[in-house]
């Protein structure tokens, strides 16, 4: 794995990385915190909330640490079996992240098309159901990949020019045919990465579509309001994925294509926390309560 190339920044890119771990991980343990403390938060909202504040400690502690222990022993070698287990975790991790955004978007589309049926309509067997659907989805598409990256053979020497070990690199890499691999990776973007994409849209048309037949400008800048801080995630979530696979397509410059992995991987994760806080006037609340007591 590429990490740095000139050994006078090792100590500069450690202090990056651990700083922004650190605030991954606190931040979004906060905001599980701040949810299971305070019971006006005890809603399908706030459930789905912690659960992705999970996931992408998950997603953070997947790459970040390897990276870490790499800098700090001068030693940018991960082993086989290493990679093929960080490919494993980032896939379903990834996978869950973009399920569980589209179905905090249906959330959303519930509460504002549908306001007096919400808790009925999003009552907690079907926000459970919900989250296993995401997860058993995520884990079987990224043992599908793992498996199918098992079949090929690689030569030695290999430089994966990213952060951590991610499918697309890896398989560009292999000695042996990818066809067969490259028809899954592209089919289960389409239908994996395609399908939550879909819904989000699809969610959002709706929930524009009932705002703007409310009457009172009041009711529009409340409905909106709602919707804004998942708005932002999912801009940063799929715009920096986006990113990574039309940097690594359109430039060979491998310095390049880590700093974009680098922004996949981390930055949305620490920035969730910041933009969930921010901008929702009952986290706030139930922070400066927590801060408090």
């Amino acid at each position: 794995m590429e990490v740095t190339e000139s050994p006078e920044l090792q100590s500069l890119v450690f202090s990056l990385f651990l700083s922004m771990y650190l605030v991954t991980i606190l931040g979004n343990l906060l905001i599980i915190l701040v949810v299971s403390s305070d019971t006006h938060l005890h809603t399908p909202m706030y459930f789905f909330l912690s659960n992705l504040s999970f996931i992408d400690i998950c997603l953070s502690t997947t790459t970040i640490p390897k990276i870490l222990r790499n800098v700090q022993a001068q030693n940018q070698s991960i082993s086989y079996t290493g990679c093929l287990t960080q490919v494993c975790f980032v896939l379903a991790f990834a996978t869950l992240d973009s399920c569980l955004l589209s179905v905090m978007a249906y959330d959303r589309y519930v509460a504002i098309c549908h306001p007096l049926r919400y808790m009925v309509i999003m009552n907690p067997h079907l926000c459970g159901l919900l989250i296993l659907l995401s997860l058993f989805i995520s884990i079987m598409d990224a043992l599908l990949h793992s498996l199918m990256v098992l079949r090929l053979s690689f030569c030695t020497d290999l430089e994966i020019p990213l952060f951590f070990c991610e499918i697309v690199q890896l398989t560009k890499l292999a000695c042996s045919d990818t066809l067969i691999n490259n028809i899954l990776i592209y089919f289960a973007s389409s239908i994996f990465g395609g399908i939550p994409v879909c819904g989000i849209i699809f969610s959002y048309f709706q929930i524009v579509s009932s705002v703007l037949r409310m009457p009172t400008l009041g009711g529009k800048f409340k409905a909106f309001s709602t919707c804004g801080s998942h708005l932002a995630v999912v801009s940063l979530f799929y715009g920096t994925a986006f990113g990574v696979y039309f940097s690594s397509s359109l430039t060979n410059s491998s310095r390049i294509t880590a700093v974009v992995s680098m922004m996949y991987t981390i930055f949305p994760q620490m920035m969730n926390p910041f933009i969930y806080s921010l901008r929702n006037r009952d986290m706030k609340g139930a922070l400066r309560t927590l801060i408090s007591i």
